[in-house]
């Protein structure tokens, strides 16, 4: 009914053969052979064309799969550089903490940000100099890629893991048969030191102050970790700068059952420890409330220095 009445009101116009009569008949015509098609295109096959580009569009999936793969590896490559990289543990030095074979992934975001390490946290960092045994491994092209953009670890790569006792500025010692102190306040290490395992009692040290810029770390596995106690005689007196270390241990991601956090443990909360920070709060509120009596002092003297200079002035003439 509507397309009737549509084409009534179109004879009707001042011209019979105008152009609403013209666009209104092919309404009344019955469909030809190919019926919805002529009715979906209107204009003689106009759609053909736009098959023909919208399968040109559709290229086959393995063409598209180098460029798939190429946009994976540059996605991996700046998440390995900048954001997160994976490590495998190669030793027991962290147990229980850490298994030979775990697998850790590496926050290597916040320090581009100015974060720096603090005390407690387990970190990657590369070999100072003289930690790790001069040694080269072939490595195959295969092995050298997938290393360069951190799908698989490099076997020539000389990093080690740590946690971080103390670092710049602090005070860190450890007597055999006692604890390790970090600015005179003893640690309680009960909750990652490996079980059996003295502080310190295989390599006693300290008193040291850090040098600013520096960490002092050790392994959980005391009795069997190779850490700054035993390199105070290299370069470096077995401090770590932090300017070597990539990030800190923030997940174990492998082996599945053994995922986990790498918190901070709560000892490294205490006040005691935190002394450091606190000792420079007094200086820094003593400079505060100095140089607004400087600035008053000042601005009391210069009227007094004004008035010979502008009494002066005269005899100048």
């Amino acid at each position: 009914m509507t397309a009737e009445t549509d084409g009534t009101a179109a004879g009707s116009g001042a011209d019979g053969d105008g152009p609403w009569t013209s666009e209104a008949k092919p309404q009344h015509e019955a469909p030809g052979p190919d019926g919805a098609a002529e009715a979906a295109n209107p204009d003689g096959g106009a759609g053909e064309p736009d098959d023909k580009e919208a399968a040109k569009k559709q290229r086959p999936f393995w063409k598209e799969l180098p460029m798939l793969i190429g946009i994976a590896l540059i996605l991996a490559l700046i998440i390995k550089t900048f954001l997160v990289q994976a490590f495998s543990i190669p030793s027991d030095s962290m147990q229980d903490t850490l298994q030979r074979g775990d697998r850790v992934l590496v926050d290597k975001l916040t320090p581009w940000f100015g974060a720096t390490p603090e005390r407690g946290e387990v970190v990657v960092f590369h070999d100072p100099g003289g930690w790790l045994p001069e040694a080269h491994v072939e490595e195959n092209f295969l092995q050298t890629a997938l290393s360069f953009i951190g799908l698989m670890p490099s076997a020539n790569e000389k990093d080690l893991i740590k946690r971080v006792i103390a670092v710049g500025g602090d005070t860190v010692e450890c007597k055999k048969g006692g604890k390790i102190r970090v600015n005179g306040t003893p640690l309680n290490e009960s909750s990652y030191i490996y079980p059996g395992n003295t502080p310190c009692d295989d390599k006693p040290f300290g008193p040291l102050k850090v040098p600013d810029g520096k960490l002092w770390v050790m392994g959980d596995h005391r009795q069997d970790s190779l850490d700054s106690r035993y390199h105070q005689n290299q370069p470096g007196d077995g401090f770590v700068p932090e300017k070597q270390v990539v990030g800190r241990a923030i997940v174990k991601a492998w082996p599945i059952d053994r995922w986990g956090t790498l918190p901070v443990p709560e000892t490294y909360d205490q006040k005691g420890v935190q002394s450091r920070a606190l000792n420079a709060a007094p200086g820094a509120v003593g400079l505060a409330g100095a140089v607004p009596l400087v600035l008053w002092r000042r601005r009391r003297r210069q009227p007094q220095q004004a008035r010979p200079v502008a009494q002066s002035a005269p005899h100048d003439g």
